[in-house]
């Protein structure tokens, strides 16, 4: 029998857009069923079989050659071509994995280390002055485990606010987490992070505050070849 999954939060996704405008979010999508109204595939509103692949594709070819390459202009640019925003002086190391290129918002002087994930498939906007760490993992999507197709939902977006510090291997579900917060490393955030609040653990837990006062440096950091 078919069961209609959970949708998103309308105040959720309201929160978020209020908390960066710039925040790109895909359309929900519509279940394909068969006679027996059990799930055999998905399809996006508005997007032909052709814009899918090439959507696809964009990503594949980018995960497997072209986040290699030692340039930030040529890896910049190869992801503005598909869609994403990218701020000035920003930089996305290489080896970094994204999905969703074209839901991918973020803004200016913003370093993201190398071999991190980033999945935008449910719409990542990241602010002005974060650092991420190297092997991050952001994850917007996951699978209903109370379904009985098992279905895999990308529809809960995620916010970064200006000047948060993501630690390494640090793993990011979806939340929004805001203005100045600290992840630790290894942490797991699976709920929302407040204003200037350091958090660690698994799951991730409020442990201290950061003084308001520091958020006046700049995150930019674009070596050379990486």
């Amino acid at each position: 029998m078919w069961v209609e999954p959970p949708g998103p939060d309308p105040e959720d996704i309201a929160r978020k857009v209020a908390a960066n405008p710039k925040l790109k979010i895909p359309p929900q999508p519509q279940w394909v069923l068969d006679a027996d109204r059990r799930v055999v595939d998905h399809v996006w509103p508005g997007l032909s079989t052709y814009q899918r692949a090439r959507i696809y594709l964009a990503a594949v070819f980018y995960n497997s050659v072209v986040t290699y390459i030692p340039f930030h202009a040529i890896r910049q640019g190869y992801l503005r071509l598909f869609g994403a925003t990218i701020g000035k002086d920003t930089a996305i190391m290489r080896g970094t994995t994204l999905w969703g290129i074209e839901y991918l918002t973020i803004g200016h002087r913003t370093a993201i280390g190398s071999r991190c994930l980033l999945d935008a498939r449910a719409g990542l906007a990241i602010g002005d002055d974060v650092v991420i760490a190297s092997d991050t993992h952001i994850i917007c999507g996951g699978h209903d485990v109370n379904h009985p197709d098992f279905l895999a939902l990308m529809h809960i977006p995620i916010v970064i606010e200006d000047y948060v510090w993501i630690a390494s291997r640090a793993m990011i579900l979806p939340a929004h987490i805001g203005r100045g917060a600290v992840v630790g490393g290894h942490a797991l955030v699976n709920k929302d992070v407040g204003e200037l609040e350091i958090v660690g653990g698994v799951p991730a837990k409020l442990i201290g505050k950061r003084n308001p006062d520091a958020l006046k440096y700049s995150g930019k950091f674009k070596p050379l070849f990486s």
